[in-house]
């Protein structure tokens, strides 16, 4: 073989030995890239959590959040990611779901969707506005003074004729789902559109048989509420506060005591709270109180717009704490039962 063939041959090897690290490189850079993109990048968690990006945040306090939270491992290869994909420009804020085991794509295309996982506001019986902003700041971002303004807005609250003291016959208790980052004004206007749902033509026409308001019927059920939960007997309950209203009586109603003296944990009404000064008062007021003590059930408020026409005056517990009550048409029927309930109470040491 002659010296220039040798060359050849050596260079082309060499050639070739070239083109295979090359090639070598480029497989271990796209190994790299692969690992970047598709590898598991979560913390710790076992099953997956949630993480919060704020409304006005940026990419590095959303990036601090994932560190610091736990929720990517390795914040620099994601911090690759992020940037050449152009996140840090369209950060969306919500709740999102990060789950166990996934990657840096998957996280970033979950932020950059704005698909985030929704929250569902449960609302019980509630007493007072406090306790609405509460159990709305405690789940969702919504602007807890924005809420109370809202709340106590009576040119916001006309739309719904209603005003400060009403303002949480609005609130109906049931499932509400929302985004986390929904604002306060979104938030009480999807609760009050259950509300104005609820008061169709069937049932203002029922409130107007009875010679009341729809927020009239919300108070009168909100103490029938309170009263009891016994679904069965609410009505005949919703009947002695009506018969009291019609014939210009006090109502004497325990849970508006209770309400108005702001111990909620009290058992037993004695004259301290029968005699506290108070427009929620119903011993101190005649009348209803000026809004709701409580957010009644539906079946409360539908107790007191099927109400029957009873003679009943007054009631009490039974005293078999079985949570029933006794019905009175006059006084001398209910001291002997009010009697029989109290000597249980004392028998039991309950003050």
């Amino acid at each position: 073989m002659s010296a220039q063939k040798k060359k050849t041959k050596k260079t082309t090897s060499a050639s070739h030995k070239g083109w295979r690290i090359v090639g070598y490189l480029a497989l271990v850079v796209l190994l790299l890239a692969l690992y970047f993109l598709f590898a598991p990048n979560t913390g710790s968690f076992t099953q997956g959590d949630y993480v919060y990006i704020h409304t006005g945040a940026d990419y590095q306090e959303v990036k601090k959040t994932l560190e610091e939270g736990g929720f990517v491992s390795r914040i620099n290869s994601f911090d690759v990611l992020a940037q050449k994909s152009g996140y840090p420009q369209k950060v969306h804020p919500g709740k999102y779901l990060i789950k166990k085991g996934m990657s840096n794509f998957s996280i970033l295309r979950l932020l950059q969707s704005g698909k985030q996982s929704p929250v569902k506001l449960v609302i019980t019986k509630l007493r007072t506005r406090q306790d609405f902003i509460r159990l709305v700041s405690r789940n969702l971002e919504a602007d807890s003074a924005v809420l109370q303004h809202i709340l106590t807005d009576p040119n916001y609250l006309s739309q719904y004729g209603l005003v400060s003291n009403t303002a949480l016959c609005a609130v109906m208790p049931n499932t509400y789902e929302f985004y986390w980052n929904s604002s306060a004004e979104k938030v009480f206007k999807k609760i009050a559109q259950r509300y104005v749902n609820f008061w169709n033509n069937d049932r203002k026409n029922q409130a107007q048989n009875l010679g009341l308001t729809p927020q009239q019927v919300i108070i009168i059920a909100s103490i029938v509420e309170e009263e009891s939960n016994k679904n069965d007997e609410k009505p005949n309950i919703a009947s002695v506060y009506i018969n009291r209203l019609k014939i210009g009586m006090k109502l004497q109603a325990d849970p508006t005591a209770r309400f108005a003296y702001g111990d909620f944990n009290i058992k037993r009404i004695t004259s301290v709270q029968t005699n506290f000064e108070s427009p929620y008062n119903t011993y101190w007021v005649r009348g209803l109180p000026p809004g709701p003590i409580c957010t009644p059930s539906e079946k409360s408020i539908d107790a007191v717009l099927k109400s029957p026409h009873t003679n009943y005056l007054y009631f009490c517990a039974k005293k078999d704490f079985s949570g029933y009550h006794s019905f009175a048409a006059n006084l001398q029927e209910h001291t002997v039962n009010a009697r029989k309930y109290h000597d249980a109470l004392n028998a039991r040491g309950i003050r």
